[in-house]
């Protein structure tokens, strides 16, 4: 009896370890199943290899202070490949994904305009792969060429040169697309129609910019933004404004001219620019009903005009005399009256009103006038997520008393301290210094970038974390235009680029870019990644979007950790990027930084093709 009982207990470890074995091989069985699943699949949905060390969630709180980045060890986990999204996401804009709302199943009321709002997928829904060029994409034409004239295969759709032939907004020609440079109410030209508003408004010689005091003008409802491509020869620069609706590849077409352009709708909530922000607003024949909700949208222009700033408004309200136009002119007009706008001209198809210069005329409405001003404790310039509401921002004090906003004519205006940076508590010193700081580092950027940056290599720039724009300042004499991204939970730095004369956006770079893809010629991302390991946000997301929104041959310039260089490192081939240089960062007021800079190259790359290099 012992002996066998002996046995027995012998044969039990034996027994044991084969089943653990066979467990594990079934397991991994399983998940190479899945993994070689996961790659011959056009797309996936969240960010597996995220998952797996704990990332994609945007609270950060995770138990965890060790940094996403690791030490830059070579044992480092690394993924091999990303796979290729299908065909039909080449156009995809994650946050403006109609797509995903019918799936998520979001109510939203749709005479709100919520259904062109900015929606995110959650982690989990995020597609984790490549976005690939459209068929026989090629490398777009270089500015200036590029406002008149584009690649029709890199933007595959042509309903709107039948829509709207009437209009002259664009014309197929073969292999191209031509931008005449006409819209809705100017069908002879963006450049005559400029000309006219300047005339309208008394301004030297018919010139828009106003001897440098008209810098900034916000364009709604912009069609293929001819008016804003056409305002940039007067060195007036528009941030050209349209939903992605019926018209859906207006602000590609945009983009893929050259021409500052951002995906945005007057709706239910703010648009992502501080108060005070544009000498001018203009609307041509945009669809939107001004009078909807207490006048709640044309409030929200109010709030983004400065002082004395104008609205352009061309439509048949303004001059058609049939009964239900004449009713809304007369509705548009006393309401504008009781935001204290003035008509400053009316002549043929078009209004253009003015704005106040100070409080006087709000203090002088009777008691009980709509619409209120805003609450004391109103933040005009948070607005990431913040709700519009139908109430008048009236000036500061200081603002009040100077009677408008006492910045210099551009392009002076680019390096004088502007006065909101007594806003911050940031002193005209330390401005400066940012100013020179910047401007060191760009020349040392064009240095690195050598031989494969021509003059007319690079056009759409965006700052990923432009503070107060001197990045942007930089780069005055170059034929470019930077959207300057400012994080919307930091200081509002935004309204300092805004009075720079320079344009930008808030965003959260937990999530995607209200822009389509292939929309910019270089990215500088300074500490961007580093912000991440501070919220928990995924880095490998952040990677992806990169990509989405750069075009292939374009550059990515990453000022942060070493151990931040080294983890991108280790994706460049997943994503067909190449590294140009990598080296130490010029000596910083700050030494414990220890910044490093890496030039990347984006490679054109096709699906039917693999990828390959490509010249500018």
């Amino acid at each position: 009896m012992r002996g066998r009982n002996d046995a027995g207990h012998s044969k039990r470890p034996i027994v044991l370890c084969c089943m653990m074995i066979v467990s594990l091989c079934l397991l991994f069985l399983y998940f190479s199943g899945s993994n070689g699943q996961a790659k011959s699949t056009a797309f996936e949905y969240g960010t597996k290899f995220s998952r797996t060390l704990g990332w994609g969630s945007d609270d950060g709180e995770d138990g965890s202070e060790e940094s996403i980045f690791g030490t830059g060890d070579a044992d480092d986990v690394k993924p091999k490949s990303f796979p290729v999204c299908d065909d039909r996401h080449s156009e995809l804009i994650p946050c403006l994904d109609r797509n995903l709302i019918y799936q998520m199943r979001l109510k939203l009321d749709l005479n709100l305009m919520e259904h062109y709002e900015r929606h995110c997928p959650p982690p989990e829904r995020r597609f984790n792969c490549l976005i690939p060029p459209p068929h026989g994409y090629k490398v777009p034409i270089k500015w200036p060429k590029s406002r008149d004239v584009v690649w029709k295969a890199n933007i595959p759709h042509t309903h709107l040169a039948k829509e709207k032939s009437d209009q002259n907004w664009m014309v197929e020609a073969g292999e191209k697309i031509k931008f005449p440079g006409g819209g809705t109410h100017f069908h002879h030209g963006a450049d005559k129609y400029i000309s006219n508003i300047a005339n309208m408004l008394n301004f030297k010689d018919n010139n828009i910019n106003n001897e440098g005091m008209l810098r900034s003008v916000l364009d709604v409802g912009c069609g293929v933004a001819s008016f804003g491509g056409y305002l940039l020869s007067s060195n007036v620069i528009a941030m050209s404004l349209a939903p992605n609706d019926v018209h859906q590849n207006q602000i590609q077409f945009a983009l893929e001219r050259g021409i500052p352009a951002y995906l945005g709708v007057l709706g239910t909530k703010r648009l992502p620019y501080p108060s005070r922000s544009f000498e001018l607003a203009h609307c041509s024949r945009c669809r939107i009903d001004w009078l909807q909700r207490d006048g709640i949208l044309l409030l929200e222009l109010d709030r983004l005009l400065r002082p004395g700033g104008y609205f352009a408004y061309s439509s048949p309200e303004a001059y058609a005399q049939d009964e239900e136009d004449l009713r809304i002119w007369k509705e548009m007009s006393a309401l504008v009256e009781r935001m204290c706008w003035k008509i400053a001209e009316k002549r043929n198809q078009t209004v253009i009103w003015v704005k106040p210069l100070n409080n006087d005329c709000y203090r002088r409405r009777a008691p009980g006038t709509k619409p209120p001003l805003c609450k004391s404790g109103d933040d005009p310039d948070a607005v990431w997520g913040v709700p519009m509401e139908a109430c008048i921002t009236p000036y500061p004090e200081q603002m009040h008393r100077d009677g408008g906003t006492g910045l210099a004519p551009w392009p002076a205006r680019l390096t004088t301290p502007p006065p909101r940076l007594a806003d911050l508590y940031v002193t005209a010193d330390t401005f400066e210094k940012d100013t020179e700081m910047w401007q060191q580092r760009v020349e040392n950027y064009w240095s690195l970038l050598g031989p494969k940056v021509k003059p007319d290599t690079i056009r759409n720039i965006m700052d990923m974390k432009a503070n107060f724009g001197s990045f942007a300042a930089a780069l005055k004499d170059k034929d470019v235009w930077v959207m300057n991204v400012v994080p919307h939970d930091g200081p509002s730095t935004l309204k300092i680029i805004y009075d720079r004369g320079l344009i930008g956006s808030n965003h959260d770079w937990c999530e995607a870019f209200s822009t389509y893809p292939r929309t910019y010629d270089l990215l500088h991302a300074w500490t961007v990644f580093s912000d991440l390991d501070k919220r928990g946000c995924s880095a490998e997301d952040l990677l992806l979007e990169m990509d989405r929104i750069l075009r292939p041959t374009g550059f990515i310039i990453v000022r942060d950790k070493s151990t931040v260089i080294e983890f991108i490192k280790k994706y460049l081939h997943a994503l067909h990027w190449e590294a140009i240089t990598v080296v130490d960062a010029e000596p910083s007021p700050e030494p414990e930084e220890n910044e490093m800079i890496m030039i990347i190259r984006k490679k054109l790359w096709l699906p039917e093709a693999g990828s390959h290099d490509s010249s500018t």
